[in-house]
């Protein structure tokens, strides 16, 4: 597997690469393409999210589930997608509650680099997915990883915010040390589920109150 992976990652989770679950998920995936399955993201953007947010720039962990599993949508980053993809409708709520939060303008796009480059870590619970099949890799090994990942902000770094968005990111709660991170919980913003209390959460701002209370700069939530 292509691991484009920031230095500081590959040493934080250097343990995690030579577990025998991790080469299974590298074997699953060869054998996917030698089937002739198409798997997004791209190889070279599967870690695209620990590539732009180094481990030691992570400010705040947003928690997806799954990639996306259309064609160009997908690129590492939870709930983003590349240029020239029309945003999906959890993303316009998110931007819906920016603005509502904090006034800034809905972007056109839907790619999110520019929140990643300031520390914000784009986690899916899983990294790849089959093309048009959701949830096709969930149960490939990707959760012990991805939670792993979680494990180790939350053990080795401080005033770090968490937002868990849905039941299966709040599951996730129990992996934080609440007594030196903030989580914040709030309902999916997926159309299906976004009254019922993601609208009207401040995530962004309250995200905002907690890093400048921990002497850290804001996040710009601006695309």
């Amino acid at each position: 597997m292509d691991v484009k992976i920031d230095d500081s990652w590959k040493a934080v989770l250097k343990d995690e690469f030579s577990k025998p679950y991790f080469g299974e998920i590298v074997g699953f995936l060869k054998m996917e393409r030698a089937a002739g399955k198409t798997i997004y993201p791209p190889g070279g953007l599967i870690f695209n999210a620990f590539n732009l947010t180094p481990f030691d720039n992570v400010k705040v962990v947003l928690l997806g589930q799954d990639p996306y599993h259309g064609p160009n949508q997908a690129h590492g980053l939870c709930f983003s997608v590349q240029d020239g993809i029309k945003p999906p409708p959890s993303l316009v709520n998110i931007y819906k509650e920016i603005h509502t939060d904090i006034g800034l303008p809905i972007p056109k796009h839907g790619n999110l680099t520019r929140w990643a480059q300031q520390g914000v870590l784009m986690l899916n619970a899983s990294l790849t997915v089959r093309q048009g099949e959701p949830m096709s890799h969930a149960k490939i090994g990707w959760a012990d990883f991805t939670d792993s990942v979680i494990r180790k902000v939350s053990d080795q770094k401080k005033g770090v915010v968490f937002l868990l968005w849905g039941k299966f990111a709040q599951a996730k709660q129990e992996l934080v040390d609440e007594t030196k991170h903030r989580v914040l919980k709030a309902a999916h913003p997926s159309p299906y589920s976004a009254d019922a209390g993601f609208f009207g959460c401040k995530h962004f701002s309250k995200t905002n109150e907690y890093l400048v209370k921990e002497g850290l700069d804001p996040i710009d939530w601006s695309l």
